[in-house]
């Protein structure tokens, strides 16, 4: 187009084409900048050519025309060390231009990508408090493409073009530096999607439907996102906007979306994901299929990396505890396909513990969505690997004795068990290496941030479980924990969405107030002081002797035993710790439980538990009783990690490489306890459901050799083609395992299950 035509500049030209095709957006507006990109493509296949773009030139007073300050931004001053406690804290949309270079001298001096520029329709806001700015958020168009992302939505590209403009990106998003407030992030989260939509509405015309975002979890976890009840539905390619060279020279990111509008997939014509099928705990375990099932689909980046996890599990899962060498029986290609994938470079982020074990918590969750109960029990434990002296990235674990300081890796997990104690699966697991306090970290434990201590690791695990409850609405979840999960944070945690309860054995003593005097008395004394409401009988286990070892204490012996214990329970208000004064008070229930003869040696029984459950009836008590009970069932799934597949004996050169072995094991000794427990508890399950007909055969060849004819579990075998499935619930419904696995709830007179002695 000639450069004195009608259209001497694309601007001119862009209005032109708007006006007569009428493209316009939802408030009249031509749509310059879309008709101009829209005119590069045919330009690029040699049908016209464009004049040439001239500098962008914009009117004095114009928003665009501010840059910067000329002066840093000042500090905030006394910010509180809770969000609860920030005075006046407020967003402020950006639309001024003295905001607008404010905004653009704290995105340029202390945002890593800087302040811009932002794509699309924009919103820009400041964090105002009394204490000063805190930092500021930005909102642009979201992007183009994202494989993740566009998977989970369900749309195709037509859809996508039609509604991407409904979903906002968060281009900007910073707390600054200098401010060190616990819950400041998330809260901001939640004020901004409270208002976003009603802006992008009066200064667009529209309503945005979906916010997302990216984290860089190479820099940061995404833990105010998880708390501001955003969803990561997966991760980026590392290209960009403006990669159309495929470089991808970007870091890879977790994707976190929220949803602005209720049924927004209906408003964009698309329809609901179906959800997986509930499954029964026994189905699919068999000796040649578990493998594919528990490990098969993870999203390694590459499909040949899928089928050797696969074949590795399965190598192992039938000789636990061996090296893989023995496990392979010696086959060179196999060895050498397990130690390439165990050896990838330590920064692939495809080959990490969460990656491998998805699949089986998919199937995990699956399992627990047939359940109408479901525990989700947490623990920690320590694997040891002071042996492997050229390992590099273990964590200290104390001294022993002797001075020496001891190497490994913190396992903190999460076990899905039914309300019968049989084990569903791993929902959750993080193996890392435990840091040390820097020398001159003067900071009181008060001072310190929730995340940065050991004990957030039961917070993480708290909301693993919201969000599976989310998934299944017709299945109850309580999370059982021990006396290290007893600190105010964690109920603080539970209340706040109340989707699974908690049940946690009670640690510290607190003062509470008495209402029946005017002193106050402590937790344990005040619960003791009132009368019996029950009796039960719980069998303690055999307890073997253990003397003085590293860190653990010497433990005497006692012998098997039922304890005649008596029950009691009140409600009780925790007043939150002097570090959380603006807090409201904790309203729980404890249910104490008290041996009232001990045998002469052993410890007397006593516990108090911590539940957020309302206690009314004797039958609820034991039910929490009960449950604690069945706690003990990940202390025996340690003792499988650690014993039958012997995970403390793996020597690799990395603590990454360690966590990718373990990954494996995990699995493995979820399945062994598993089949123990069916075993035990379901003796005339056919045999077929869980070993395959080779297997069968080896052990009838071996029974016949003991001189035993019979086999019970051959007795009214299922045909092949159902020994495989066994039959699944409707869609949607919350039936239980069939017949052969299921137990009726303990009595209040019949409560058993495995517990500690103090």
């Amino acid at each position: 187009m000639p450069a004195d035509g009608p259209h001497a500049s694309r601007a001119a030209l862009a209005h032109a084409v708007c006006e007569h095709f009428g493209f316009v957006d939802a408030r009249g507006r031509a749509q310059l900048a879309g008709c101009v990109k829209a005119l590069r493509e045919p330009e690029h296949a040699g049908h016209f050519k464009l004049p040439v773009a001239g500098p962008a030139g914009r009117r004095p007073g114009q928003l665009g025309s501010a840059r910067r300050l000329n002066m840093p931004v000042p500090e905030p001053q006394d910010v509180p060390a809770l969000a609860d406690q920030v005075r006046g804290l407020a967003l402020v949309k950006v639309q001024s231009l003295e905001q607008l270079r404010l905004w653009n001298e704290l995105m340029a001096c202390e945002h890593p990508p800087g302040a811009g520029p932002l794509v699309g329709a924009q919103l820009r806001y400041l964090i105002h408090s009394e204490h000063g700015c805190l930092g500021g958020l930005g909102f642009a168009a979201a992007a183009l493409n994202l494989a993740d992302r566009d998977r989970w939505i369900g749309w195709d590209a037509a859809t996508r073009r039609e509604h991407l403009h409904r979903i906002v990106g968060m281009a900007r998003f910073l707390i600054r530096r200098s401010v060190r407030c616990h819950n400041l992030a998330s809260r901001v989260l939640g004020m901004a999607a409270r208002t976003v939509a009603t802006d992008y509405e009066t200064q667009y015309g529209y309503q945005p439907w979906l916010l997302e975002s990216f984290v860089d979890t190479e820099q940061f976890l995404g833990t105010c996102y998880q708390a501001a009840n955003w969803m990561a539905v997966g991760h980026s390619q590392g290209r960009g906007r403006q990669d159309r060279a495929h470089e991808a020279a970007k870091s890879v990111k977790a994707i976190y979306v929220y949803a602005l509008a209720a049924h927004w997939r209906a408003r964009m014509g698309v329809p609901e994901p179906r959800g997986p099928e509930p499954l029964h705990p026994g189905e699919g375990l068999d000796g040649h299929e578990w493998a594919q099932h528990e490990f098969g689909g993870a999203e390694l980046g590459d499909l040949r990396l899928q089928r050797r996890l696969v074949e590795c599990a399965r190598a192992l899962g039938d000789q636990p505890g061996r090296a893989f060498c023995g496990a392979a029986s010696g086959e060179l290609a196999a060895v050498k396909a397990y130690y390439r994938l165990i050896g990838l470079p330590d920064d692939d982020r495809a080959i990490t513990m969460q990656a491998m074990l998805a699949p089986h918590r998919q199937r995990t969750l699956q399992r627990m969505m047939a359940q109408p109960l479901v525990l989700c029990v947490q623990d920690g434990t320590e694997l040891n690997y002071t042996n492997i002296a050229q390992c590099r990235g273990l964590g200290s674990l104390g001294t022993n004795q002797t001075g020496a300081r001891s190497k490994g890796l913190h396992l903190h997990s999460t076990l899905a068990l039914t309300a019968d104690g049989l084990p569903l699966g791993v929902l959750d697991a993080s193996c890392q290496a435990p840091s040390t306090r820097e020398a001159d970290d003067r900071r009181c434990s008060a001072n310190i941030p929730i995340e940065e201590k050991k004990t957030f690791d039961w917070i993480q695990g708290l909301r693993q479980c919201e969000q599976a409850a989310a998934r299944m609405p017709q299945t109850r979840l309580v999370s059982v924990m021990d006396r290290q999960a007893d600190f105010f944070e964690l109920f603080d945690e539970q209340r706040r969405r109340n989707k699974v309860d908690l049940l946690v054995r009670a640690k510290h003593d607190r003062l509470i107030n008495d209402p029946l005097s005017a002193e106050q008395r402590t937790l344990f004394d005040q619960v003791r002081s009132g009368p019996a409401k029950s009796r039960l009988a719980i069998e303690v286990p055999r307890q073997s002797t253990r003397p003085k070892k590293s860190k653990s204490q010497a433990r005497a012996g006692h012998p098997k035993r039922t304890a005649q214990v008596q029950l009691r329970w009140r409600a009780v208000e925790l007043q939150p710790p002097q570090h959380h004064a603006g807090k409201t008070a904790l309203r729980l229930w404890v249910v104490h439980v008290r041996e009232t003869r001990a045998p002469a040696g052993a410890g007397r029984l006593e516990w108090f538990l911590l539940s957020t459950r309302e206690i009314a009836t004797v039958e609820q008590a034991c039910e929490c009783v009960r449950w604690y009970c069945l706690r003990w069932r990940i202390e025996d799934w340690h003792r499988v990690l650690k014993s039958g597949c012997r995970v403390e004996a793996l020597q690799h050169k990395t603590a990454t490489r360690l966590q990718r072995a373990i990954a494996f094991n995990l699995v493995i000794a979820w399945r062994i306890m598993l089949l123990t427990l069916l075993g035990r508890q379901a003796p005339e399950l056919p045999a077929d459901v869980l070993f395959s007909d080779l297997e069968v055969e080896v052990m009838q060849a071996y029974a016949k050799k003991r001189h035993r004819t019979t086999r019970t579990a051959r007795r009214g075998r299922w045909p092949r083609s159902q020994a495989r499935r066994l039959p699944r619930p409707p869609q949607g419904s919350s039936c239980g395992p069939p017949s052969a696995l299921a137990r009726p709830y303990a009595t209040a007179g019949d409560v058993r299950g495995l517990c500690t002695v103090d």
